[in-house]
């Protein structure tokens, strides 16, 4: 069902905001006012990411509402928003900076851009799929085609396999990133958990390793017979560098990586790449930022490719866990994530299912 657009949205909402030690408490806080090229969004489903739980403990922004993933309704449109961009009551899905301010995702209603790190729902998804395309699927995009420079994508597919490693398949990023290289055109090799080696073939992978054989490095470089020089680290912690460095052939490789880590040898190009940078904002953290003309065409552009590939109708959105009291599970959902139970999974969250939240 069509949630109502509420022409005069309330003054007040149910939020998840950062509480004491970098806790998530729910709380009544102040609906955030749109402003100068931005939306206000009825948030009707969000989805969790890694970056929620550090944020909130790194920053302990007291206060600050949640959140970076959602999917729902634009409710009403700012001043210098170009004429024909947006309109009310616009399906749309996207992520903003949650855990250091008065919006997030975690949220009945949020401001966001606009433009950039938002995009209309593709057809046929509901909400609880979209709210977790923003920060996976545009980091894929990131991982891909900022990090690597001569990689094909789905609108112009190479009829050469050329091979890529996807190290850490079974993330949210590793799920959109397998399923844009497979429609690529490329021949996608995926590290991951052997239970999840199945599912993962149904979304493109071609040949999966387990992350955890001793061999697995050695495995990757016999089977695409040393020419490997393309991958994309979606761990980036505990030694994957040298890892993936190990399957590339003599001439070495590049990697598209999500968290920074020096080369781990010679004949190794690394890159670095964050989805915060795409909202065109100046940022502290989690490293300086400053928010360019240049790089915030690049962000649209980037918005516009990851629309244009879900309006293929070919992807598919991963697997979820919705937790049952909505925003009031928030936590639950963190003590989940940090205990490293997830695995091929997106924590969700339906904002009508916190009490005291209605339609």
């Amino acid at each position: 069902m069509q949630p109502t657009v509420n022409m005069t949205p309330p003054l007040r909402q149910k939020a998840a905001v950062v509480g004491e030690n970098g806790t998530a408490v729910l709380a009544e806080v102040n609906v955030p006012k749109v402003g100068p090229g931005q939306i206000l969004v009825k948030v009707i489903a969000a989805a969790q990411n890694p970056s929620d739980w550090r944020t909130a403990k790194g920053v302990q922004a007291t206060g600050a509402v949640l959140g970076l993933d959602y999917a729902g309704v634009v409710e009403e449109i700012g001043p210098d928003v170009p004429v024909g961009l947006r309109y009310v009551g616009e399906r749309v899905c996207g992520f903003v900076k949650g855990g250091v301010g008065p919006t997030g995702a975690f949220s009945e209603y949020l401001v966001g851009s606009a433009q950039l790190g938002v995009i209309p729902i593709p057809v046929g998804w509901p909400f609880e799929d979209a709210a977790q395309i923003g920060v996976a699927a545009l980091t894929a995009i990131q991982a891909l085609w900022e990090a690597h420079k001569d990689l094909p994508t789905p609108l112009a597919p190479t009829t050469t396999p050329l091979p890529i490693l996807v190290y850490g398949g079974s993330s949210a990023v590793g799920f959109y990133t397998v399923q844009f290289a497979k429609l690529s055109g490329l021949r996608v090799l995926v590290t991951a958990s052997p239970r999840n080696f199945e599912l993962l073939k149904e979304y493109g992978a071609d040949e999966l390793f387990d992350y955890k054989d001793p061999q697995v490095s050695q495995k990757i470089k016999a089977a695409t017979g040393g020419k490997l020089k393309h991958a994309v680290d979606m761990i980036s912690e505990a030694g994957s560098g040298n890892i993936i460095a190990e399957a590339f052939g003599e001439e070495g490789g590049h990697i598209g990586q999500i968290l920074i880590y020096p080369s781990p040898q010679e004949n190794v190009t690394v890159k670095f790449t964050l989805a915060y940078d795409l909202l065109g904002e100046d940022f502290e953290t989690p490293r300086p930022f400053k928010a360019t003309p240049e790089y915030r065409e690049h962000s649209e552009k980037v918005v516009k490719l990851l629309a244009e590939i879900l309006a293929l109708g070919k992807v598919k959105p991963m697997p979820k866990l919705i937790l049952p009291k909505g925003l009031a599970s928030v936590q639950d959902g963190f003590d989940y994530m940090t205990s490293g139970k997830v695995s091929a999974q997106k924590i969700t969250y339906r904002i009508t299912d916190t009490p005291g939240v209605s339609a």
